[in-house]
């Protein structure tokens, strides 16, 4: 008689319920935000969250609230209702000493006309946010010197905002935004006064220089060429924001 071979079940490893991935704490976040200028409401309900080293582009029709959602966020306005975060600190909550801190090390600003200070060279005006953060001249301008060269418009050092082109003035004022290394930028119609080739480059640069340095920005533009250039879009209308994929 043939002994016959016990046969065991087939043993598997032990299954764990899958644990579900956490999702990271944006870095900026702003959640159901009201903001009026007299009877005119800018921001009724306005949300948006970014994360660290996303670039966000806020669009929408002219006096739909983008700027003053861009300027909530980056503590210039404070919003009647709602409230704003950065990094798990509560912005609406703070005083004015600690945001004006906030402004100088954490975020970098660029607008539609640059902003430089005409009195400056361009190398003193992007060493100043270092030089009001405390740092030493020499090595604020040391600094500066370098980011100049990485905006391509070193040659530029010792003139002054007057004597210098309208896209070579933007470009300073990316180097200025971004000398302190900021954590968030925000960038208010950065080439709505240029053409569109310098518009093109300036864009590029900020860009590249921003993903870099793990920056994150939030870019107010109407241009569509230039949200391209985003991860993502949020359209504001009416005060209200509404979030958009972004095609690839």
């Amino acid at each position: 008689m043939t002994a016959r071979s016990e046969q065991r079940p087939e043993q598997r490893p032990e299954q764990r319920p899958e644990q579900p991935s956490e999702q990271p704490s944006p870095l900026l976040s702003a959640h159901a935000l009201h903001k009026s200028f007299g009877p005119t409401p800018a921001l009724d309900g306005a949300s948006i969250t970014v994360a660290a080293g996303e670039l966000i582009a806020v669009m929408g029709p002219s006096g739909s609230g983008k700027s003053t959602l861009l300027h909530c966020l980056a503590g210039i306005l404070r919003p009647e209702s709602g409230t704003v975060s950065f990094d798990g600190l509560e912005l609406t909550g703070c005083g004015d000493a600690r945001l004006s801190e906030l402004r100088r090390s954490e975020f970098g600003f660029l607008f539609q006309f640059g902003q430089l200070v005409p009195e400056l060279t361009c190398l003193e005006n992007v060493a100043l946010p270092l030089r009001l953060n405390g740092v030493r001249r020499r090595q604020a301008e040391q600094q500066a010197t370098e980011w100049l060269e990485r905006l391509e418009v070193d040659d530029l050092a010792a003139k002054r905002p007057g004597e210098v082109s309208g896209g070579q003035g933007q470009r300073v004022g990316v180097a200025r935004a971004l000398v302190t290394r900021p954590r968030a930028v925000f960038a208010d119609e950065p080439t709505g006064a240029l053409d569109s080739l310098n518009g093109e480059r300036v864009m590029q640069l900020l860009t590249t220089a921003a993903r870099d340095t793990g920056a994150a920005v939030v870019l107010v533009t109407h241009e569509a060429r230039v949200a391209a250039y985003a991860d993502r879009e949020v359209v504001v209308r009416d005060g209200r924001t509404r979030d958009l994929a972004v095609a690839r």
